[in-house]
C-alpha cells in the first residue's frame, strides 16, 4: 500500500495522541501526521491544508466524539459546510472509547463518518481501516 499523504488525529487526551501518533509512525502509513485536540482546531488544520489542497490535506481522520469545546459532532456538522471536493477526498472514522445510542444516530444523521472505531488504535485497526477505504 502506498503511504497516505497525511492522517489527521482529532482527540483532546495527549496521550492518546502521542500513542497513536506513535503507532501511525510505527507503520509508516502516512508521510504527516497532523494533531488537532478538538474540533475548532482540526477544522483550522484543514482550512490552512486543504482549501486549497496541499500534500499535508489529510486523506483520514481519526475523530474522537467526547472532546470540550468543539466536540466531535460539532466538527462534523461544520465540516458539512466545507467543499465538496475537500469533504470526497477525505475518509473520516470515530475513534471513541464508548458512543451513546444518540450519538451514533446523529453521526449517522450527518452522513459523513466512513465507520467506527473502538479506542485503543491498534496495529490492526489500523490494517483493516486502511484495507477497507485504501
Amino acid at each position: 500500500m502506498n503511504k497516505l499523504p497525511a492522517v489527521l488525529l482529532v482527540d483532546d487526551d495527549q496521550t492518546t495522541n502521542y500513542l497513536n501518533r506513535l503507532l501511525l509512525e510505527k507503520l509508516a502509513v502516512a508521510d504527516h501526521i497532523l494533531v488537532a485536540h478538538d474540533g475548532r482546531e482540526a477544522l483550522d488544520l484543514l482550512a490552512t491544508y486543504c482549501q486549497p489542497s496541499t500534500p499535508q490535506c489529510p486523506r483520514l481522520i481519526l475523530l474522537d466524539v467526547n472532546m470540550p469545546g468543539m466536540n466531535g459532532i460539532q466538527f462534523l456538522e461544520a465540516y458539512r459546510q466545507l467543499p465538496i471536493a475537500t469533504q470526497n477526498t477525505i475518509i473520516i472514522v470515530m475513534l471513541t472509547t464508548s458512543l451513546h445510542p444518540r450519538d451514533v444516530q446523529r453521526v449517522q444523521e450527518l452522513d459523513t463518518v466512513s465507520g467506527f472505531v473502538s479506542k485503543p488504535l491498534t496495529t490492526a485497526k489500523i490494517e483493516a481501516i486502511l484495507a477497507e477505504h485504501f
